[in-house]
Parts: C-alpha cells; sequence; structure tokens
C-alpha cells in the first residue's frame, strides 16, 4: 500500500470528506467506513450498559523506515493528533523516523515459596530447561508452528518482606500476538512440575507487563530551521534535560510521551494500561524514574531525538481481533506485523513528545492548547454554525478569554 502522508489541508475537510479521502487512499469498504461511524461496539465486557465513545483521528506526514504511514488516534485531548502531524512534518525533512526492536519477547513468572534450598533449586530448574520449555510449548502448538513460543527459562532469587522466594521467568516469543493468554496458559501448566523440582509451592503464575525483552527504538533529525532556529534548539534540549534529572518533571514529559503511544494503543483494542504500566517501569529501570527519550544536536546544528520502551502489541487476538474498529485502524496504517505497529507507535511517541517540548520551549504549551479549546468551546453551544463557532474562537483567543462564558455573550452578540 503506497501513498503520501503529506495531507495539506487534510484538517480543514469535514468529518465526510476526511473518511471519503482515506476511504481512496488506503481502499476501505463501504462497510469499512460505516464502522467508523457506528458508535455502538461489540460486546467484549461482563454487564455491558453501553459505550463511552472517543474521537479517532488521524497523525498525517510520518514517514517511518521509508514509508510513509498515516496514523489512526483514539483520544478525547485536544493537540494530540496536530501536534504529533506537525512534528513528523519536521523529522520528514530529513528522512522520517527509523526504527529497530529486540523482538517480541514476553516474560512469564513463576512464585515458589518454602524452598528449602533456592541455589540448589535454580540450578535443578535449569538443568531440566529443555523438559519445562517442552511442556510448555505443548500448551500452544499453532504458536510453536508459526516459529514461536516458549524459547528459555531463567531463575531469580529475590528477598521480599515474607522471606526469600524462588521467581521463575519463562521467556515467550510472542510473534504477532500480545501474548498474555499464551504465556499465561504455559506457567500454569509448568507449576506442578516446578513444584516437583523444588519442592516447593507455587503461588503467582502469570505474565509480566514489564516487557523488557520486546523494547523498540525510534529516532529521528528534526530540521532546526522549521523548529524555529538555534536558540529553539538548545531550548529543548535543555528542556529535555530538565527531565532527565529531575522525577517531577519526567512524570509529565512522559505522559506527553503516552498521549500518542496510549491513543494508538486504544484506536487498536491493544491493552493500553499494560503498555503504560510497562513504560513507566522502563523509565525507572535505571534506579531512579527519567525520561524515555533523548535529544542532541548534531554537526549541521539539527536536533536528533531518540526514544526507547517496551511495546507488547498485538495484532491477533484478544480484542483487537474482534474489534471491527480496530481491524480498521490497522488497515488504514497498512500494519503487517505486531512488531510494524509497535515502531509506528514509537515514532508517534517520539514526535508527540518533540512537539510539546517545542511548545514549551517556544512560545508555551498553553497557547496551542487554547486554540483548539476555544474552538471546542465555541462548538459545543446548542446550534450554532460551523463557520460562527470558528469566528467566536478567534475572538476569544484574541481577547484572551477563552472561557464558556464569554463563548456564549459572543454567539448572543454574533448570531
Amino acid at each position: 500500500m503506497n501513498y503520501n502522508s503529506a495531507l495539506s489541508g487534510f484538517h480543514k475537510l469535514s468529518i465526510d470528506d476526511k473518511l471519503n479521502k482515506i476511504k481512496e487512499m488506503v481502499e476501505l469498504t463501504d462497510e469499512e467506513i460505516n464502522r467508523l461511524r457506528v458508535t455502538e461496539a461489540p460486546v467484549t465486557i461482563e454487564n455491558t450498559i453501553g459505550v463511552m465513545t472517543v474521537p479517532i483521528g488521524v497523525a498525517t506526514n510520518f514517514t517511518i523506515n521509508g514509508k510513509d504511514k498515516l496514523i489512526t488516534m483514539a483520544v478525547e485531548e485536544a493537540s494530540v493528533v496536530a501536534a504529533a502531524s506537525n512534528a513528523a512534518k519536521i523529522a520528514r525533512k530529513h528522512g522520517g523516523f527509523k526504527t529497530s526492536n529486540t523482538g517480541a519477547n514476553m516474560i512469564g513468572q513463576i512464585q515458589i515459596l518454602n524452598v528449602m534450598n533456592p541455589e540448589f533449586a535454580s540450578q535443578e530448574i535449569i538443568s531440566r530447561k529443555d523438559e519445562i520449555i517442552k511442556l510448555a510449548n505443548e500448551q500452544d502448538p499453532i504458536l510453536v508452528k508459526f516459529g514461536g513460543g516458549a524459547i528459555d527459562i531463567e531463575t531469580r532469587i529475590i528477598s521480599t518482606v515474607t522471606g526469600v522466594q524462588l521467581v521463575v521467568h519463562l521467556i515467550v516469543n510472542a510473534l504477532d500476538a500480545m501474548g498474555a493468554n499464551a504465556v499465561n496458559t504455559m506457567v500454569e501448566a509448568c507449576a506442578p512440575l516446578l513444584e516437583e523440582i523444588t519442592g516447593g509451592d507455587v503461588n503467582l503464575r502469570i505474565l509480566s507487563n514489564f516487557a523488557d525483552r520486546r523494547v523498540v527504538r525510534s529516532r529521528a533529525i528534526f530540521d532546526k530551521e522549521m523548529l524555529g532556529g538555534e536558540e529553539v534548539v538548545e531550548a529543548i534540549v535543555d528542556a529535555w534535560a530538565f527531565a532527565d534529572a529531575d522525577p517531577y518533571r519526567a512524570a509529565t514529559h512522559n505522559k506527553g510521551i503516552m498521549n500518542a503511544i496510549s491513543a494508538i494503543t486504544l484506536a487498536t483494542a491493544n491493552d493500553w494500561r499494560a503498555i503504560e504500566a510497562g513504560a513507566h517501569v522502563y523509565a525507572a529501570k535505571d534506579g531512579y524514574y527519567s525520561s524515555l527519550t533523548t535529544y542532541d544536536i548534531n554537526e549541521e546544528g539539527n536536533l536528533v531525538g531518540t526514544i526507547e520502551l517496551p511495546l507488547a502489541l498485538g495484532i491477533i487476538g484478544g480484542a483487537t481481533r474482534v474489534h471491527p474498529v480496530a481491524q480498521t485502524c490497522l488497515k488504514i496504517m497498512d500494519v503487517k506485523s505486531a512488531m510494524d505497529l509497535a515502531e509506528i507507535v514509537a515514532s508517534a511517541g517520539l514526535a508527540q513528545n518533540l512537539a510539546a517540548l517545542r511548545a514549551l520551549s517556544d512560545e508555551g504549551i498553553q497557547k496551542g492548547h487554547m486554540k483548539l479549546h476555544a474552538r471546542n468551546l465555541a462548538g459545543s453551544i446548542d446550534g450554532i454554525s460551523t463557520e460562527l463557532a470558528d469566528k467566536i474562537a478567534r475572538q476569544m483567543v484574541k481577547d484572551g478569554k477563552v472561557r464558556a462564558d464569554y463563548a456564549e455573550e459572543l454567539y448572543k452578540n454574533m448570531k
């Protein structure tokens, strides 16, 4: 699927015109387009009484590994999609985003209590690794058939407030799945054998959401002139250094990254809570909470940005498989594999972070936010036309009074 993701004026189109444009570009069917208009979702949870709809936007201008990408984001916060699109446009001049990854390995943990000699038991487990892996792989022959499955085990001895515990890690290549169901089934099956080997009592058997064997990296060069010049570039690096050194700033810095990452994760019906948890643990992997991104200045004076974090995403199984809107979003992004999706997500996170740092370092984050907030306030007035809403929004920003009561006052005077 080949298209140009630099869609000039896309944001000015009506929703129908946007959908028709996307339909033409990525060859969506009428049914797939209608899914994006439907507010009902398949029943995937218990006690369902309705749905909470979230707008789905399309971030443009992205080039990832030499290929143009449109990126779907499900998010309620204004400016997220526009900011990511703008940052991608700046990166586009120097080839866009380049990515790499460590593969799709997940960790299943088995907690063993009351082990008399943990060191000896640990060695016994390793000596019977092949037997344990064989048992695990018997639980999911389909995953094994396609080249995945359990590939290794590790042991850890940890001290806790309730005593010493022996923890076994089962390493599983999940391929294009997120892997939770497969991994959990495998560790459940291995529990009795591990009790026999160790003489201990197995307690927890569950996947870890700290997917540090499934790390994705993305990097890009952001043009100094498009950013606003050398002073802005230096200010962005200083702003990043603040987040890198201070957890109070890093929390907000990384939250901005997750604006994009969680939005894509939600649009594809992946587990955004697991992704959030893993990302924040990874940010503290060196013993203190820090930035998930890095920035520097190259010889030409351009800004060089990188991001690195674990992304356990899937394109088969779970809600992603049964949710029709998720399937349509994957098609729009032309996703071919779980790692393809993860690399898109990482690149969008880097773009989102760069956009936030640029706004903070140059004009302040609130200026752009308030423009969009003004449009939202004006657009929420009952019966207002699009043209008048735009006019009122511009007036509120000009007057520096972006408030609901002022929007109503302007409406009464203008209509």
